[in-house]
């Protein structure tokens, strides 16, 4: 699986590079002040996500012994639902898009639990 987390870095990875200079450029004179915040939000939730998910990687390679999938597919599910439903909101205006944000905030969070218990797991054993 850290060949899965750290290609899942790499694509998420270019995808804020690119999403946040479509965003300062492409989108500079398009997007009102809220919508400049919103897409904001949703590049840098994305890129920390990313992060995290190359950090699943490497400890996947150190510690063989455990698995990383729950933390994994909830960090890849949270970038999807949270950055996701950001940039869409961000770009069209409709505020029903909003209802999906939770969703992915709630897949971080599982992400960070998951990944934060089996590190211990992992090191415990």
């Amino acid at each position: 699986m850290a060949r899965t987390w750290l290609i899942s870095a790499a694509i998420f990875g270019f995808l804020s590079v690119v999403f946040g200079a479509f965003g300062a450029h492409g989108l500079k004179n398009v997007l009102d002040q809220y919508g400049h915040i919103v897409y904001d939000k949703a590049v840098r939730y994305q890129m920390f996500h990313t992060l995290a998910l190359f950090a699943l990687g490497l400890l996947q390679m150190q510690l063989k012994n455990v698995s990383f999938k729950i933390a994994g597919w909830a960090f890849i599910a949270g970038i999807i639902l949270f950055s996701g439903s950001l940039y869409a909101l961000a770009l069209s205006g409709i505020k029903i898009l909003g209802i999906l944000t939770p969703f992915g905030g709630v897949s971080f969070t599982i992400g960070w639990i998951a990944m934060g218990y089996t590190v211990y797991k992992g090191l415990k054993e």
